[in-house]
């Protein structure tokens, strides 16, 4: 028996080790380059296709509107919201309707690395993923990849796909408004139209553009103090 436990821990410790190895390898090489594909987007497949567009080539109404809509706490958190993964918790208690507290660092590291699923396995990978990215790309760079990567529509990826099927233009022309429409649809890209907003979507923005203003506009980015 015992030496059973001792062969099952060399096969564990042998995978752990080269998929740490793989893992971190993976997360330096996507630090500059682009990802041709992601996991997502082989799951979902894809037809409506834009340019991979740097972050300060794009509108920068686009990665505040993530921010305001997503993720408010983005440009200081280390991966993950701790309050706002509390307020999660405390509101599923007594509600039937739940809310995540995913980051758009977390969205990003799913969306790039993992398949779409709710399994302990995937979450504990997301995880993983996300504390890498956290500790080997700029915020910048973690933004920019989730703007190119994130679903935007029906078997439609990134923002600039979105706005060229959406709006007739570039994801670097795109309006306040605009920005706001594309990112209040991102929690359900394939029953959401910016280009011909529901009630509720059209709401939804307007709550978003209201955010944007109290973030204080381009100066709140923290990769524009640098410019």
């Amino acid at each position: 028996m015992l030496r059973l436990l001792r062969r099952i821990w060399r096969i564990f410790r042998w995978v752990a080790i080269r998929f740490i190895i793989f893992s971190v390898a993976w997360v330096l090489l996507y630090k500059w380059v682009n990802p041709p594909i992601t996991a997502l987007q082989i799951w979902q497949g894809t037809e409506k296709e834009g340019e991979w567009v740097d972050l300060k080539e794009m509108s920068y109404q686009l990665p505040l509107a993530a921010i305001a809509a997503e993720d408010q706490r983005f440009p200081s958190h280390w991966g993950f919201d701790t309050e706002a993964i509390a307020a999660a918790i405390e509101y599923n208690k007594t509600h039937e309707r739940t809310i995540g507290a995913s980051t758009i660092s977390q969205q990003t590291a799913k969306n790039v690395f993992l398949w779409p699923s709710r399994t302990w396995v995937r979450k504990g990978l997301e995880v993983w993923f996300t504390a890498l990215i956290e500790i080997f790309w700029s915020k910048e760079r973690i933004m920019e990849v989730y703007l190119n990567v994130i679903e935007t529509g029906p078997q439609c990826f990134g923002v600039d796909a979105a706005a060229r099927h959406y709006f007739g233009k570039s994801c670097t022309d795109v309006s306040r408004r605009q920005a706001s429409l594309m990112v209040s649809a991102f929690p359900q890209p394939r029953r959401s139209n910016p280009g011909k907003p529901s009630s509720y979507l059209s709401n939804r923005a307007y709550k978003v553009e209201k955010q944007m203003r109290l973030l204080g506009g381009k100066d709140y980015l923290p990769w524009s103090k640098e410019e």
